[in-house]
């Protein structure tokens, strides 16, 4: 269990114990990488206030550490102008230059059409467009700066992982602009792969599908069961495991593609 080892990994949205984000940061810690992941606890409070703990984010940093990582975050907006910047400074002045870059973190509120407004739309490009796109960049930029005169194609480079949520797989109704911004990172995974092959950092984006990290009501759970011909629905270990081997060496011949691991769903 050692495939990142020395590895230093950057996740963003790791605010909740049941989340996505803390699965994919002790996934990583488990195979060996430092871990510097991102909160906020504003958000969470709001969306997710039965979840929302203030204090929860360094007891989890406690947590990684025990995997014999190191591990260290931040409260961090990704809508803040400069907000990559200034992630990837604080990360590399805390653990180095990282070389795994994880997009977990995102701006969702429903809303249809009825509902749709200037404001919902600017807050939602925020975070899922700029934010995301902006931190891929400027952690490409430092990569290509800190590592390419000494690297060969075809080694180990860096890794970009996005998550998106089955945009192209059919319609969101309720959720516009969260659909919207959602799958424009499918597209801007796509065309950076491309742009970053040279550099050996592979680009690539999961959709988890629905996965239970702790927004489901049980009637939605009892909803959603049928649609899952595994049995199941897909909880934030699943995304994990497959967000930590594209972030090892055994997935260095995959870029470019949106993975949709749903189970079945």
């Amino acid at each position: 269990m050692n495939r990142l080892q020395g590895k230093i990994a950057v996740v963003t949205g790791a605010s909740r114990p049941g989340g996505i984000g803390a699965a994919i940061c002790r996934a990583l810690a488990a195979e060996g990488a430092s871990l510097f992941f991102t909160h906020l606890y504003d958000y969470d409070q709001s969306n997710n206030p039965s979840d929302a703990d203030e204090s929860w984010p360094e007891l989890f940093a406690k947590e990684l550490r025990q995997f014999g990582v190191q591990a260290e975050h931040m409260k961090l907006d990704l809508a803040m102008p400069g907000a990559g910047s200034l992630l990837l400074d604080e990360a590399s002045q805390a653990l180095g230059s990282p070389t795994i870059l994880v997009n977990n973190a995102a701006y969702s509120v429903d809303a249809d059409f009825r509902q749709l407004n200037e404001a919902l739309i600017d807050a939602h490009c925020a975070v899922n467009i700029r934010g995301t796109f902006m931190l891929s960049a400027e952690f490409a930029r430092r990569f290509e700066a800190e590592h390419t005169s000494s690297s060969s194609p075809g080694t180990f480079g860096g890794r970009i992982i996005n998550l998106t949520s089955g945009q192209g797989k059919g319609p969101m109704p309720g959720n516009l602009a969260y659909a919207a911004t959602k799958g424009a990172i499918s597209v801007f995974t796509e065309s950076l792969a491309a742009e970053l092959a040279p550099l050996g950092i592979t680009v690539n984006a999961v959709d988890p599908g629905p996965t239970d990290s702790g927004w489901m009501s049980d009637e939605v759970k009892q909803a959603l069961l049928p649609q899952f011909p595994m049995g199941r629905i897909g909880i934030p270990e699943d995304a994990a495991r497959l967000i930590t081997f594209l972030a090892s060496d055994d997935a260095g011949w995959i870029t470019g593609q949106i993975i949709h691991s749903r189970g079945g769903f």
